[in-house]
């Protein structure tokens, strides 16, 4: 098993908009928390790509990234991730080679399989062509190409794009993205933030599978953990309300704003759907430091990761500052 100081910490960034706060404020939060997540010396931030969410503003994931590498200077930035079946393979390297081109080094290409929203918004952005289940295996490919040094007499070529060799990751929170990175040799990342049960298995079948790459040598798996650490366990608890409403109100079709904390969830939510969320959330980790260095600790030996990708939903943005900086010291005090 890894200590913690041996696993790799980064964020995933939605830019959740807030109620009572403007688009705007969203965006420039998020550049804020890149800004201090590089200072405090996490691995990566990625950003992920949601459409017509009134609480989410990372929509144009692309052009998010571009306002944050330009106002960063190291930290590794990419997509947690492009949802594959709302994009052109060609438009995608297009868009990650022109970033891999001006900051070199520093961007990374996370794929999803899912349109990360509706079905009316997802015919919206459709390219144009019925998705099959060989669809995704062919546009990976095709994108990975896209990235290496021309073939000869190669008709179509990403310009920029070509020979940038961005980093592709595949995410998932099902089998078939964690079969499909083993089969191509390319680091996985587990949606475990929103859909824990399957993630020992998924885990296993990559590992099981896995075969080295020109992009990697042996398995690389991260996995997604929400978190929210205050200075007490009480006080966690208390800030978790916000992330609670928000899964509540999505499995009501109530999607909306990010909102702020209450005093409890008591007489908000049924039975039923407290532990629908408590489900959904199985993987948090909500607490003091002690509370969740015990409970990363827990995540370490039972799944032996080399990577956690923490999500926060706290409402007030200082103390979502603060909640990151108490996880570096985690994991740096070990």
């Amino acid at each position: 098993m890894r200590n913690l100081n041996e696993i790799k910490f980064s964020i995933l960034e939605l830019a959740p908009v807030r109620e009572n706060k403007t688009i705007a404020d969203a965006l420039h939060h998020a550049l804020e928390l890149a800004q201090h997540a590089e200072k405090l010396g996490f691995e990566r931030l990625w950003v992920a790509e949601h459409h017509n969410m009134a609480g989410i503003a990372s929509s144009a994931t692309s052009v998010l990234l571009g306002y944050l590498l330009a106002n960063t200077q190291q930290i590794k930035l990419g997509s947690g991730g492009i949802m594959l079946p709302n994009h052109a393979p060609l438009v995608v390297a297009e868009q990650f080679g022109t970033l891999a081109t001006l900051y070199p080094n520093r961007i990374e290409l996370g794929l999803g399989r899912a349109p990360g929203t509706d079905q009316n918004t997802m015919r919206a952005l459709r390219r144009g062509q019925q998705e099959t289940e060989d669809q995704f295996p062919r546009d990976v490919t095709e994108i990975l190409q896209y990235f290496k040094d021309p073939m000869p007499n190669q008709r179509i070529i990403a310009t920029p794009g070509q020979s940038t060799h961005v980093p592709v990751w595949l995410l998932g929170s099902s089998l078939f993205s964690a079969q499909l990175a083993a089969q191509l040799g390319l680091p996985y990342s587990f949606a475990s933030h929103f859909a824990p049960r399957m993630l020992g298995q998924a885990i296993q079948l990559y590992r099981d599978n896995f075969q080295a790459s020109e992009y990697l040598e042996r398995p690389y798996v991260s996995m997604g953990v929400p978190v929210v650490v205050a200075e007490t366990d009480a006080e966690a608890e208390f800030l978790a309300t916000t992330p609670y409403q928000r899964i509540l109100n999505m499995f009501r079709n109530q999607r909306g704003k990010l909102p702020a904390p209450i005093p409890s969830m008591e007489g908000i939510w049924s039975t039923s759907e407290k532990m629908s969320v408590e489900s959904f959330y199985a993987i948090a980790q909500i607490g003091s430091n002690s509370t969740v260095k015990a409970g990363l600790e827990a995540l370490a030996q039972r799944y032996d990761v080399d990577e956690f990708i923490f999500t926060c939903d706290i409402y007030d943005t200082q103390k979502r500052l603060d909640s990151f900086e108490r996880l570096m010291s985690i994991r740096n005090q070990l």
